[in-house]
C-alpha cells in the first residue's frame, strides 16, 4: 500500500465571531488620555468529517486608560478556516494546525481588529507580526517539561513495601 503524500489545501476563510464594545462612549472621548492595550491571541482546531479541520485564531484586544485602568474598548475577533490536512505524521499534523493555519489566519483577523477599533472611534490598532512557528515550539517544549516535572514527581512519591 503506498503511503499518502502529505496534502494541505486551504478551503474557505471567514469571520466566525466578531464585537466591539466601548462601555465609556461617549464620555472617553472628550478627555485626552492615553491607553495601555492588551492583546491576547488564542488558536483552536476542531476535526470535522474526513481530512478537514476548521481552525480559529481569536484574538481580543483590550485598551484601558493608563492611571485609572478604566476599560475604553475591547476589540475581539475570531477568524477561522476551513482546512484539509492529510498524509501527515501526528506530530506534523498538529504543526500544520497550530502554525500554518494561524499564519494564514492572521493577517485577515489583524485586519478586522484594526477596522473595528477604528469604527469604534479609536485611533487604529496595528497589531505586530506573531511567529506562530515559534509559539508553537515553545508550547510543545512547555509540554514537554511538564510531562518531564510530573513524570518525576510521581516518581519520587513512588513507596514501596517490603
Amino acid at each position: 500500500m503506498a503511503e499518502q503524500q502529505p496534502t494541505f489545501e486551504i478551503h474557505r476563510v471567514y469571520i466566525k465571531d466578531a464585537s466591539f464594545e466601548s462601555p465609556l462612549s461617549p464620555a472617553i472621548f472628550k478627555a485626552d488620555t492615553k491607553f495601555a492595550v492588551d492583546v491576547s491571541v488564542d488558536s483552536k482546531s476542531i476535526k470535522l468529517d474526513g481530512d478537514f479541520y476548521e481552525v480559529a485564531l481569536t484574538v481580543t484586544s483590550t485598551a484601558k486608560n493608563e492611571g485609572d485602568d478604566d476599560v475604553a474598548y475591547i476589540a475581539e475577533v475570531k477568524q477561522a478556516g476551513i482546512f484539509t490536512v492529510a498524509g501527515f505524521s501526528d506530530e506534523d499534523r498538529k504543526q500544520v494546525l497550530n502554525s500554518a493555519c494561524a499564519n494564514i489566519l492572521f493577517p485577515y483577523v489583524r485586519e478586522a481588529i484594526s477596522d473595528l477599533v477604528n469604527r469604534g472611534g479609536f485611533p487604529q490598532l496595528y497589531l505586530a507580526p506573531i511567529n506562530f512557528d515559534s509559539l508553537f515550539q515553545q508550547q510543545q517544549e512547555q509540554g514537554a517539561a511538564q510531562a518531564a516535572g510530573e513524570t518525576e514527581a510521581s516518581d519520587s512519591g513512588e513507596q514501596t513495601s517490603q
